[in-house]
């Protein structure tokens, strides 16, 4: 992989495309219009990942929310497997009636439509609402590594001549891809250990059972805390203002210089909602960003909220699908959904 994987990458390339049909039709009304609507029972939120990770946390966050906007009950339900595209398939088939939501992420809203062979559902099947918050991945090692650069940590890599394991919270979700792309950059080896989300994949890595993992840093900066895990380097091209001393990893080693991934974590709907419910959506996501206290929980969590209307979100989706595409076709990555 030798192209950069950001969100402003992709923001760019998505002025470059037109508006993206295959997201489903979005209007030409601002959500404000029509931000009325209100659901008449239970709402669900569907999080395609295990318990503790950030899409979890999120998810569960933005649940409190709409229960105390809407005067309806909104549960979490965690759907994990297939990196995520399980959980999205059961959305994408769910009745477009506003009671079913997906906490989304960019592996199984962007990554998989190119990775999966036999992907059940298309993009077409998940209507954007708005994106909801920013990160960058961070390189964690378990203590028992001895390195503490970068460049340490890849000589330890050579010396271990492909012994040694990391993990991912899924296969072919930005944490495994981050690795691999990292892996080939610098001519090292190592085996993937994928976990069904982020959750179980530190209790594994803090318990020794693999040695490093590119994990979204909004879940791996309370380890690092604690001196549980180490963190040797952010996966974006900035630094992030809750490490401020934690380098970029392409900063660290002349041959790293591509290597710039950021993730994202937004809302989805089945692809034939209303728009009335679509703008009533989007707006108590506006509301939810913009408060303080999300501001504050986002800011502990080395994120960055990232509301947007449905249109500037449809397009930031399509270009990411596009982006990863370029990257997946050039490892030749192919797998089953099973």
């Amino acid at each position: 992989m030798t192209s950069q994987v950001t969100r402003r990458a992709a923001l760019a390339g998505a002025l470059a495309l037109p508006a993206a049909p295959l997201l489903g039709p979005l209007g030409v009304r601002p959500a404000a219009a029509q931000a009325d609507w209100k659901p008449t029972q239970g709402v669900k939120v569907v999080v395609p990942a295990a318990p503790g990770g950030t899409t979890d946390i999120v998810g569960r966050m933005l649940a409190s929310h709409l229960q105390a906007a809407w005067g309806q009950s909104c549960v979490v339900e965690n759907k994990s497997g297939a990196g995520g595209v399980i959980g999205s398939a059961e959305v994408a088939k769910a009745a477009p009636d506003g009671h079913t939501i997906l906490m989304g992420n960019i592996g199984p809203q962007s990554i998989a439509y190119s990775l999966y062979r036999n992907m059940p559902y298309t993009a077409a099947g998940l209507l954007p609402v708005s994106n909801v918050i920013d990160t960058p991945n961070v390189l964690v090692v378990h203590p028992s590594v001895p390195a503490k650069t970068v460049p340490e940590f890849v000589a330890w890599l050579k010396a271990q001549n492909g012994k040694a394991s990391y993990a991912s919270s899924g296969t072919g979700q930005s944490p495994h891809l981050s690795a691999a792309w990292f892996l080939q950059l610098t001519g090292t080896k190592a085996e993937h250990i994928p976990y069904r989300g982020a959750g179980p994949a530190l209790q594994d890595l803090v318990a020794g059972v693999t040695q490093f993992f590119f994990d979204n840093l909004t879940t791996s900066i309370e380890f690092v805390r604690a001196g549980k895990l180490r963190a040797l380097g952010l996966t974006s091209a900035q630094r992030n203002p809750l490490t401020p001393d934690l380098v970029p990893i392409r900063d660290t080693m002349p041959e790293l210089k591509p290597f710039d991934v950021s993730a994202w974590f937004g809302v989805f709907l089945p692809g034939k909602t209303p728009r009335p419910i679509l703008d009533s959506l989007n707006g108590q996501l506006k509301a939810f960003l913009d408060d303080a206290k999300t501001k504050e929980r986002f800011s502990t969590m080395a994120g960055f909220p990232a509301y947007g209307t449905p249109e500037q979100f449809a397009a930031f989706v399509t270009a990411q699908i596009a982006q990863w595409k370029s990257v997946i076709d050039r490892e030749g990555l192919q797998l089953d959904v099973n």
